[in-house]
This record gives structure tokens, C-alpha cells and sequence, in this order.
């Protein structure tokens, strides 16, 4: 093959990819959905991009190494605490929950689908699974509480690699069958794959560890040896018992990331910018390499098949298998709901059907064609429909439109109950019971701790906060905390208090601080001072007979002007440098002086009162604005 198109079939691969994830950002649309019809686009319907064709025998092995980093990185997600917190659930989804879907959906495919047994339960072997890289994207963008998310991040990424190794098992008893020998050697691989991979998992994460803690790698190469680790983790596993290498990679993964290690932020995060890379690849490699001549032998059976194992064998398996565990029953229905399949179904059906079919197993060949069915109608079903079924049910919040601020004093006490009487949620956080007592009396949602500990990551739901502001008076504590939660909120929507001078060379770096409030005046002791001194906030509603440009230019000396509330609820806060530009609707949240707001009180709003205060005759009630206090 010529290298130059080689190289084109590559680069068009990940532009597809990383194409489909940003257009998914910006419609907020579930990236997975983007990606399917982008490999549809260009493999079945235009023809450009055929992995069978263009990449030959080296599709398989692709995916297969993909996966297994995938499920490493999914392991590393996995917290104890989450597991604490869910465990009883979480365990009932792996047990009977799994096996009964298996049961349930090989006899749906025998009885409804008309397949023959061997290949029916191959084909319930691989619909148990529900994949994290469906998933994790979807739990990104929709923001479920911490509980149900732990549900469905557990479910999905235990599942995955104990439903492929469920599979190698089925194969090897219908391929031994007939030496008479086929319940022992499954029963012997079931054991030597569990065990092996229990224990080659849990070396490669204490090896990694180990070295990391002696200091044996240097920084620059923590990532790809880790990577090696996790590749030779696989294969070793592989060479065992089929397939039992991505149960590996998942124990690696879960076992490191529970260790403690001070590396494991850095790790997580470089992880997690591969594997949005690696998932983007796989499902471009897989949907593009689909055969149209192979989807087209799915007949009203097979169609009926999938309408019941969507609509009905998960929903029952999950209800009757959590029957009473702790699950709430909106938390049951939801994960009774949502199963999306993912790459691990694809690459097992895959490697399966081509198996069974050259064992003789010619009805094999529609399981890669129902599979794809499969993840295409869980896909698009379940990820447009998971945010609308949890808001339903009230396990996910409307919007992330909530401000934590980290730091109490009197003015961002004050600051929160101002924004708490507008309806706008704020949690105050502070290490400081004694701070904290003000936000008590007031009523305020507060946490008390520290932000950055282990305990606080128990205990902290973020899912209604969407805003940060880092307001204590430590200049490079508030840069740690916004450097902390710039990943999971966004740095646009993370700000600090500004620094004793933002022009010394001697002071943090810009790279690692949180976006500047305000400007140099909102300096923690100038807005602490300003407070003693009398200074307050004022709320004031921008209409169309008031707007914000008369607004600003009737506000005068000793202002700040720190935040607008959007008429949608959410927030804008002032960066250093930048205007706030509310429209008719917002409401401007201003920090001000005595004189000032004594000023404001006497100040008409609209032409008309100007007219009428020039004549005398004005009657108006004070207020700085409509809706000002």
C-alpha cells in the first residue's frame, strides 16, 4: 500500500475523531452519536475510509490495545469511596444482575431472534456489557448526581471485561464440545482468566507504584511507561486464558488509582486526554469498517430481538435484581434504562463471529451486523434520552449554574446571601468552623474542610456547581484550588481573588491561577476593609427602559461591579480586564460604598423620571434601578 495513503487514512481517521467530539461540545450532543454517523458517513456511505481495506489485519489488534488502555483509564476513575457509597448496588448489578441478562438475552435470541443456541449464547455473552466509552462521555455531559453516576461508571467498566471473558468461555465449550471435555476446560479457563488477571493486574499496579515512589522513573517518562506497563499487563494475561487481559488492565487501573500515590492527579489527567483520543479512533475504526451487504441480512426477527433486549430484558434484570438494595426506586429506573454497548461488544462480536463462523458456525456471521444494531439504537436512545429520564427523576440537577466559594469572610458571606435571595445555589466552603459561623446563622448551604482533601471529594456532590471563586487570603492557596477544579469545572469558569501585585515576576504563575475577579481593587483585604467601612451589595435589574450603558455611566466613584445574573439563571463574572455587558433581563450584582448607595437611592431610572425630577415632580419609591435593593 502506498505510504502516502496510508498516512491519509490515518490522519483522516483522527480529524473524523477529534472532529465529532468538538462538534458534540459545542451542540451538546453526545459525542458517541457524532461519531457513529461520522464512520457511517465515511465508511459505508461515501467509501472514503475502510479500515479492512485500508489498514488490512492491523484493525483488530488496534482496537484490541485501545481497549485495553480505555478500561485502564476507566479503572483509574474508579474510587473506593464511590464503591463504599454504592457497593451494595453496584455489587447486584455484577451479580445476579449480569448472569441474568445473559440467561435473559440468550433465550430471547434463540426464542425471538431464531438463532441456535451456540450462537445465542455467544450473543447474550455480549450484550451483558455496557461500555465505559459510552458512558463516561455521557455522565461528562450530563451531570447526574454522585450516586447514580457511581451505578452506572462501576456497572460499565467491571462489565466489560467479564462479559468478553464470559464470551471466550461460551466459544471454547461449543468448540470443545465435542472432545467431551468442554465443561472442564471452561470451568479451568474461567479460574485460571480470573485469577491470572486478578494477579497480574495487582502486580503491574504495585510495580508501577513502586517505581514511581523510589523515584526509578523520571517525569517526562511516567506516562509512557505506564502505558508499556498496562500493554504487557494485557498481552501476559492474554497469553493465559483469551481475553483476559482487559480484566487485567481494569484491575491494574482500579488498584493504582487507589493507592494513594502523589502522581495519580498528573496520571488521571494525561490518561483521560488519551483515552477521549483512543475512544474517538476505535469508534470511527469500527463504524467505518461496517459491511452494508452485512446489515442488510437483519431481518423482522432479528429486528424484534433488539426491541426486546432494550425495552424489556434490561429493565427486568436490573428491577428484579436490586429488589431490596439500597437503590431508590428513581435511581433503579434509571439504571434499569440506561445500557448503552460500546467498543468492547463491537470488538468481541468481531472477533467471534469471523472464530465460530471457521469453527463451522455459519449463523455466526449475523453477529456482527446485530451487534453494531445494537450499539447504534443504545446509543442513540440512550444518550439522548439520559439527561430528559434524570431530570425526570430527579438525579440530575437543571443546570450547573451553582458558585462555590472557597474562603469565608464577611463580604463573600454577604456575597452569598445576595446571590441566595436572587435563587441562585452557593456553597461556602472554609477549613474554619469559627468563618463559618455567619454562613450558619444565614442559612447557607456550607461545607466545612478542606476543599482539596480526599474527604471533600467524598463528600462534595458538585453536580449544581458550575462557577468556582477561590476568596481566601492566601494568594497560592486560591491558586491550588482553582488549579484543583479547573478540571472538572472548566478554567473559564474558575476565578480567584486577585494577587498582591499581578505584575511581580516573584509571584505565581498566570499558567497555574484561576481567572482574575475584577481587577486589582478586589483585593481580599481591600474587600474586607470595604466592608467594615460600610460598603455593601446592591442588586439592580437591566430593562429595556434601563439599560446597562446608563446604568455604569450613572454608578460614580467607590463601585465594583463584580457579577451579572443572566435572565436564564446563569452567571457572568468579571474577569480583570473585561466589561460585564448585561442585557434587559440580567441583574448586575455591584459591590458599593455608603455614599454610593446613597447616591443610587436618589438616582431616577428611566427617561421619564429624569423628566419629572428636572420639573419637581417626581414620585418614584427610591431605587437604584427596577428590581434594586
Amino acid at each position: 500500500m502506498d505510504e502516502s495513503y496510508l498516512t491519509l487514512v490515518i490522519a483522516s481517521i483522527a480529524v473524523l475523531g477529534i472532529g465529532a467530539q468538538w462538534l458534540a461540545w459545542r451542540l451538546q450532543l453526545p459525542a458517541i452519536v457524532l461519531l457513529c454517523l461520522f464512520g457511517i458517513v465515511a465508511g459505508p456511505v461515501t467509501g472514503l475510509v475502510v479500515p479492512s481495506r485500508d489498514l488490512e489485519g492491523l484493525v483488530h489488534p488496534i482496537v484490541r490495545l485501545c481497549v485495553a488502555v480505555i478500561l485502564f483509564e476507566g479503572g483509574l476513575s474508579l474510587r473506593w469511596h464511590e464503591f463504599r457509597e454504592a457497593a451494595v448496588g453496584v455489587r447486584r448489578l455484577l451479580f445476579p444482575a449480569l448472569p441474568l441478562n445473559w440467561l435473559l438475552g440468550s433465550l430471547a435470541a434463540h426464542y425471538v431472534g431464531g438463532l441456535s443456541w451456540s450462537v445465542s449464547l455467544v450473543f447474550g455473552a455480549i450484550i451483558v456489557v455496557t461500555g465505559p466509552t459510552v458512558i463516561m462521555p455521557l455522565l461528562r455531559q450530563v451531570g447526574l448526581r454522585r450516586r447514580p453516576a457511581s451505578y452506572l461508571k462501576w456497572e460499565g467498566i467491571i462489565n466489560d471485561p467479564v462479559g468478553a471473558l464470559l464470551a471466550v468461555l461460551v466459544f471454547q465449550f461449543f468448540v470443545s464440545i465435542g472432545t467431551g471435555n468442554a465443561w472442564t476446560e471452561v470451568a479451568a479457563g474461567l479460574l485460571l482468566g480470573t485469577v491470572m488477571a486478578g494477579l497480574l493486574g495487582y502486580a503491574g499496579a504495585r510495580l508501577v507504584a513502586h517505581a514511581l515512589i523510589r523515584g526509578w522513573i523520571p517525569e517526562y517518562l511516567k506516562p509512557a511507561v505506564l502505558i508499556m506497563v498496562v500493554i504487557v499487563v494485557y498481552e501476559l494475561a492474554n497469553a493465559a486464558q483469551a481475553e483476559a487481559g482487559l480484566l487485567a488492565a481494569t484491575v491494574m487501573g482500579v488498584v493504582l488509582g487507589n493507592l494513594g500515590l502523589a502522581d495519580i492527579h498528573e496520571i488521571r489527567r494525561f490518561k483521560e486526554y488519551l483515552a477521549v483520543l483512543l475512544v474517538s479512533t476505535v469508534f470511527i475504526l469500527l463504524t467505518a469498517d461496517l459491511d452494508p451487504a452485512a446489515l442488510a441480512r437483519l431481518d423482522w426477527r432479528l429486528f424484534a430481538l433488539l426491541g426486546t433486549i432494550i425495552f424489556i430484558i434490561r429493565p427486568v434484570a436490573v428491577l428484579l435484581s436490586t429488589i431490596g438494595s439500597p437503590m431508590t426506586g428513581q435511581e433503579r429506573a434509571l439504571v434499569a434504562w440506561i445500557a448503552p454497548r460500546g467498543i468492547v461488544a463491537a470488538a468481541v462480536a468481531g472477533v467471534f463471529g469471523h472464530e465460530m463462523s471457521a469453527a463451522g458456525y455459519e449463523e455466526a456471521r449475523i453477529l456482527v451486523p446485530l451487534t453494531f444494531a445494537l450499539i447504534l439504537a443504545t446509543v442513540v436512545l440512550h444518550g439522548f434520552s439520559l439527561r430528559a429520564v434524570a431530570l425526570r427523576l430527579g438525579l440530575a440537577s437543571q443546570e450547573r449554574r451553582g458558585l462555590m466559594i472557597v474562603g469565608a469572610s464577611p463580604w463573600s458571606i454577604e456575597l452569598a446571601q445576595t446571590l441566595k435571595e436572587l435563587g441562585v445555589y452557593v456553597l461556602v466552603c472554609d477549613a474554619s468552623w469559627h468563618r463559618l459561623r455567619q454562613a450558619r446563622l444565614a442559612g447557607l448551604p456550607h461545607y466545612f474542610g478542606e476543599v482539596l482533601s480526599e474527604e471533600a471529594e467524598e463528600q462534595l456532590d458538585l453536580a449544581d456547581i458550575g462557577y468556582l471563586l477561590a476568596a481566601t487570603d492566601n494568594d497560592a492557596y486560591n491558586a491550588l484550588v482553582c488549579s484543583h477544579f479547573v478540571r472538572s469545572l472548566g478554567r473559564e469558569y474558575v476565578f480567584q481573588l486577585p494577587k498582591d501585585s499581578e505584575d511581580n515576576p516573584r509571584q505565581i504563575q498566570r499558567t497555574i491561577t484561576g481567572r482574575t475577579l475584577y481587577g486589582p481593587e478586589a483585593r481580599y483585604e481591600t474587600l474586607v476593609e470595604h466592608h467594615y467601612r460600610g460598603w455593601r451589595f446592591q442588586k439592580t435589574r437591566i430593562t429595556a427602559s434601563y439599560r446597562a450603558g446608563q446604568y455604569f455611566r450613572n454608578m460614580g466613584a467607590e463601585t465594583m461591579p463584580l457579577l451579572a445574573i443572566k435572565a436564564d439563571g446563569a452567571l457572568s463574572l468579571r474577569a480583570s480586564g473585561r466589561d460585564l455587558k448585561p442585557a434587559p433581563g440580567d441583574t448586575v450584582i455591584t459591590y458599593m460604598s455608603p455614599a454610593a448607595q446613597a447616591s443610587r437611592k436618589n438616582e431616577p431610572t428611566t427617561q421619564g423620571e429624569a423628566a419629572q425630577a428636572a420639573a419637581g415632580q417626581s414620585g418614584r419609591p427610591p431605587g437604584g434601578g427596577e428590581g434594586s435593593s
